[in-house]
């Protein structure tokens, strides 16, 4: 009988999930009218995308930010993220070469800026917004999640961030911010631009998942396992490490979306944040 009732629980919870209408705003620029005016490139490039369920309260919010190396790639609502409950903003942010570093930084910084400033406007909940990103945008949400002067511009704690979740991203400087300074691919480094650099016992709830150690981009998985060291040594209780098994750099993030889901039902749990 306590299997039957949890069986018909868990299929009326995902009738309710897929029944569940969403709507979705494009192009919504996340810098003022000002700035937009003043650059032709912010104005073309600075735009995110808004997928939000409707009629809900209180919902969890993932800010979504794309990978390809900082020098390319598009915003785009994963898949794997649709009709499960929660609003996803997906990103772009201006690219290398036609800017340096932080310039895409910042730009990550303003567009969750823009989410806890409007997310209550559409029924979510500024107690849960998740920061994260694959590869390159792993790295932005990093950035912004520990590197608290980049939401300070904004008068916004980067504590208040539920959680942030890279999707193997580089955890040294970016290989992209290094090519800029004429610094050789393998010659690591770990200095403003890094998110090593940024580690504090305070920070929100870390999740590092990467691909198979053997299958990743150059030392990401061992960028990842020393991050979660250091944050440990650091007196952080709530960083956690991922290795999927078998997965690639580009494949790690199909298995991975089913860990951030859990890690945002957890977190929503100890929130207690009521619908």
């Amino acid at each position: 009988m306590k299997k039957i009732l949890i069986l018909t629980f868990v299929i009326f919870n995902s009738i309710l999930l897929y029944s569940q209408e969403y709507q979705t705003i494009n192009n919504v620029h996340y810098y003022d009218e000002k700035i937009n005016k003043s650059d032709d490139y912010i104005n073309e490039r600075c735009v995110l995308d808004v997928y939000v369920p409707k009629d809900v309260k209180n919902f969890s919010t993932i800010i979504w930010f794309h990978g390809g190396g900082i020098t390319g790639g598009e915003k785009h609502i994963p898949d794997e993220l649709k009709n499960k409950g929660v609003a996803i903003i997906a990103v772009n942010y201006r690219l290398s070469p036609k800017v340096k570093a932080p310039k895409y930084i910042e730009d990550a910084a303003a567009a969750t800026a823009w989410v806890f400033n409007n997310i209550k406007k559409y029924g979510g909940s500024e107690d849960l917004i998740f920061i994260t990103g694959h590869s390159a945008g792993g790295y932005l949400a990093t950035m912004v999640g520990l590197d608290k002067s980049y939401l300070n511009k904004y008068k916004i704690d980067a504590n208040r961030l539920a959680g942030i979740i890279p999707f193997s991203g580089q955890m040294i400087s970016h290989f992209t911010t290094r090519k800029e300074k004429g610094i050789e691919e393998l010659d690591a480094r770990i200095d403003e631009m890094a998110p090593l650099h940024f580690i504090r016992a305070d920070a929100p709830p870390l999740l590092l998942i990467t691909g198979d150690r053997e299958k990743e981009l150059m030392g990401r998985y061992e960028e990842n396992a020393y991050m979660w060291r250091m944050m440990k040594l650091k007196g952080h209780k709530e960083t956690v490490l991922y290795e999927l098994d078998g997965f690639d750099h580009g494949a790690m993030a199909h298995p991975a979306f089913p860990l951030l889901l859990n890690e945002i039902k957890r977190i929503e749990k100890i929130k207690n944040i009521r619908r």
